[in-house]
């Protein structure tokens, strides 16, 4: 990165993310994504989640400012001294999940997953599925609300509020949370190697719908669910020195 870097502004289509995106991008200049030494992001959580997915093929990081809500992916909003924060920042790689969800009609759909996949029931019945792991049955029926596979990166967003483990950001493990847990009874989950693959067979389709979600990206009436890490996607995400990805981790076990 040269010491005045190209920067590309990208902003949610909030009023607050798209004047703070006006007001730097007079300040700085702003430059096609393609063309950027940098991406600034300006919004919430998932609004960097959008611009990650949006920027996979680029080899510029993205530094996230908040604009949002919570943030837990964003540094500190400030107008001034960007350039100084952008040269001092630390970098996080963070790899996603891959999803090959297949329908109850055959039809096949793969989407990328930096947070989740998660499967969640889409009828008024509890949804049944079985549990695989790199081809050996380990749950032959969990009756539940839902099911995820969560991240590091993700295990603080929806996994954390089903109940499940805040995963270090450089641990090699994945966690398969289920979501209101009829039987077994609490299930508690379970933690898998990351280089795992995890089957979600959905029981009883037809009478149990289930629909399953990579970040937002959805898919109706699924059977069967396939999921795994995909290492050769890798995501660049910019931190204020003290706060990046394994600072908030830890930080949010003691709230």
């Amino acid at each position: 990165m040269t010491s005045t870097p190209r920067i590309a502004f990208c902003a949610s289509r909030s009023p607050i993310a798209e004047e703070a995106r006006e007001a730097l991008a007079a300040a700085h200049g702003d430059v096609p994504c393609a063309q950027a030494d940098i991406i600034v992001a300006l919004g919430g959580d998932g609004f960097m989640l959008q611009t990650l997915h949006a920027t996979e093929g680029l080899p510029a990081p993205v530094y996230g400012m908040n604009r949002g809500t919570v943030g837990f992916l964003m540094n500190e909003y400030r107008r001034d001294g960007l350039i100084g924060r952008l040269a001092a920042a630390e970098e996080a790689v963070i790899y996603p999940l891959r999803m090959i969800a297949t329908t109850v009609d055959g039809s096949r759909h793969e989407a990328l997953a930096i947070n989740e996949v998660s499967l969640l029931r889409a009828g008024p019945q509890a949804a049944k599925l079985r549990i695989t792991v790199d081809d050996k049955l380990r749950m032959a029926e969990l009756v539940c609300d839902g099911a995820l596979v969560a991240t590091p990166a993700g295990s603080t967003a929806y996994n954390y509020s089903a109940h499940g483990p805040i995963l270090p950001i450089d641990s090699k493990v994945l966690a398969i949370t289920a979501v209101a847990a009829f039987r077994p009874r609490r299930w508690r989950g379970a933690l898998i190697p990351s280089d795992a693959t995890v089957r979600l067979e959905v029981l009883e389709p037809e009478k149990r719908p289930v629909m399953a979600d990579a970040d937002s990206r959805s898919v109706s009436d699924v059977a069967l669910v396939e999921i795994k890490s995909a290492p050769e996607v890798r995501h660049r995400i910019l931190f204020d020195p003290g706060h990046g990805l394994e600072e908030r981790l830890i930080r949010e076990q003691f709230v």
